[in-house]
């Protein structure tokens, strides 16, 4: 079972989740065969069947045409040069030249049907794939890195295009050459045939022993570099860290380590699929040897002709080059099925716990919350909450304190329903969670976090993303109610300004203040607020704390933090330690009493008067 930890408490600890949560399976069950991964792709080209048929006529046609080549050189030689007929060489030569250039023709237009086939189904593939991601708990996310996620959604799918767009028409026309090339021997001369099918099996068997290995290999190859695609992604996201701490010697050995994998798992993938073409090489010169010895020695017992034989060369050279290419095609084929199982072991991943049959949608709320006897465990034998019980009364403003890892985060995971609880009831105005519409419990709810993220799109887009279909005037007007309107309006562009990756081209501040717009203009019933101002300083937490004011205004909030000055205000104030509330009431109060939280309240204000 991994060992991976994930987010409880305050988001600092970190402890196993079992897999028995829905959005992670635990260990990825061991690769399917190449069998089931096909019949598992077969589907995505199944709207395209008329167009399917389309290709296996056009290269059915380039491959009779192709086949036709050797056998008119069989006429030629024996029809006209040993005549020495000129007018009926120069007619057959022009019907070679014909049969040739319509095979190129049938063959060109057929890889360009296939492209289009092969685009379309890779865009469902790749659409499936973020569609079902979107479906997966945050457990799932907790446990995988980015970079290996990103690697299934561009290697693993770029490694199926190679193989479907480039190599199902070579694939098809080479068996139908192979088998064409068959019917033609035995047709022209069933002996030399017969002579000829004894590479066939030597062929077959060396392919099956490479392509076990080589699958074993391309596998290999890919999960090393989902591996090394998560090690880049990290070390790019965060360089400031790693300048800041002087650990680009630790990043560079860890990225070469991961390198050397993908090498070594290169290495052995390509060194089992590359064996196939000097095998193909030495089997196609024995080949001819064989056809040319016994042919001669027909031809000297009168019972074949020299155009026979040398058709018979020319189709062997012909036999051997479907299976040079078999041979190309196998490092793809491989490749490819190795990233289709990666693809579809992320598909069959159980998604994030679904609404409930009868589940009701929930409109605006008035925001009473009340937790009664919860219980939640990230791993179900250490319990994070332990029959918690709250309530929140509509407009109020809740406080959650207490030290790291005690499980505030956790209760805020628990009202959204990033996690299912395991024991009790979370109700909002009376109605259970898990019998509401998960979309409209969260449409009720407001975030404004510690990490806030942007996205690497307007600022104007920014803020809109807490409601899509806002018009520019009330995204202007969210902006203006969290005191952010005059910063932007100070940006090159203003509203249009195009914000950097993470809006790392923003200070902290202000990216909390776009968050505070984002959650204004999404207008939720209940607000949460998970140490939205402990990042930054003194000044701007004045700042940001008068915009925040506004938006508690007339809304149920949840307030996490650790500066215990900026909850005096707090409606109450639940102290949480190991999962527990151990005391309750409002700031004075709870300082009057002495307790824990006069404890912390002094530890962070030693020296000063309470």
């Amino acid at each position: 079972m991994s060992s991976q930890p994930s987010r409880n408490g305050s988001g600092d600890a970190r402890v196993v989740i079992e897999p028995r949560r829905p959005g992670w399976p635990g260990k990825i069950e061991k690769a399917r065969d190449s069998r089931s991964t096909l019949r598992r792709l077969l589907p995505y080209l199944s709207p395209f069947k008329v167009s399917l048929l389309v290709v296996f006529l056009l290269v059915l046609l380039y491959t009779v045409l192709g086949l036709m080549g050797p056998y008119l050189m069989g006429i030629a030689i024996d029809g006209f040069i040993s005549r020495s007929d000129a007018s009926g060489l120069t007619r057959i030569a022009l019907l070679m030249l014909a049969a040739y250039f319509l095979s190129n023709l049938f063959q060109a237009l057929a890889n360009w049907i296939m492209a289009g086939i092969s685009q379309k189904a890779l865009q469902r593939i790749r659409q499936d794939l973020f569609q079902h991601l979107q479906t997966l708990s945050l457990s799932f996310f907790d446990r995988n890195h980015a970079g290996e996620l990103m690697s299934r959604l561009t290697n693993d799918i770029d490694a199926i295009n190679q193989a479907v767009s480039q190599n199902v028409t070579s694939l098809l026309a080479s068996v139908l050459s192979m088998v064409g090339i068959l019917v033609a021997m035995f047709v022209l001369n069933a002996w030399l045939a017969l002579v000829s099918l004894l590479v066939v099996p030597i062929m077959f068997w060396f392919a099956q022993f490479v392509a076990r290995y080589t699958r074993k290999g391309f596998r290999g190859l890919q999960k090393n570099l989902g591996e090394m695609n998560g090690v880049m992604e990290e070390a790019i996201s965060g360089e400031k860290v790693v300048k800041a701490f002087r650990r680009n010697e630790s990043v560079i050995a860890d990225f070469r380590q991961h390198n050397q994998a993908v090498y070594e798992s290169g290495v052995y993938a390509n060194t089992y699929a590359l064996l196939l073409m000097p095998l193909t090489n030495v089997l196609g010169n024995f080949f001819v040897i064989v056809l040319t010895g016994f042919g001669g020695w027909l031809a000297l017992q009168n019972l074949v002709s020299v155009g026979i034989i040398a058709t018979f060369i020319n189709y062997g050279q012909n036999f051997i080059q479907p299976l040079r290419q078999l041979a190309n095609m196998y490092n793809a084929i491989q490749a490819a099925l190795a990233g289709a199982e990666r693809v579809f072991e992320i598909i069959d991943i159980t998604p994030e716990t679904q609404d409930a049959p009868d589940a009701l949608p929930l409109e605006r709320v008035q925001g009473n919350v009340r937790f009664e006897d919860v219980s939640f465990g990230y791993h179900p034998d250490r319990p994070v909450i332990k029959n918690m019980c709250l309530e929140a009364k509509a407009g109020e403003i809740v406080a959650l304190v207490g030290p790291t890892g005690a499980g505030k985060t956790t209760i805020i995971n628990l009202l959204t329903r990033f996690y299912d609880i395991d024991a009790g009831k979370i109700s909002i105005d009376g109605k259970d969670i898990r019998h509401v519409k998960k979309a409209d419990l969260r449409h009720q709810l407001g975030l404004v976090l510690q990490d806030t993220y942007l996205f690497s799109d307007t600022v104007m887009e920014n803020i809109r993303y807490g409601r899509l279909d806002a018009t520019d005037e009330e995204v202007i007007q969210a902006a203006t109610l969290a005191d952010a309107d005059h910063f932007i309006r100070q940006l090159p562009e203003g509203y249009q300004s195009k914000l950097s990756e993470r809006a790392s081209n923003l200070s902290q501040g202000q990216r909390q203040l776009l968050a505070i717009a984002r959650a204004i203009l999404a207008d939720p019933g209940i607000l949460i607020l998970d140490e939205a101002t402990s990042s930054v300083d003194t000044r701007t937490e004045a700042h940001i704390q008068t915009a925040l004011q506004r938006l508690m205004q007339g809304r149920t909030s949840f307030v996490i933090a650790h500066r215990l000055s900026t909850i005096r205000d707090a409606n109450q104030v639940l102290v949480i330690n190991n999962g527990e509330i151990i005391e309750k009431g409002t700031h004075q109060q709870l300082l009057d009493a002495r307790g824990f939280y006069h404890h912390l309240y002094v530890s962070q204000f030693k020296g000063q008067a309470i």
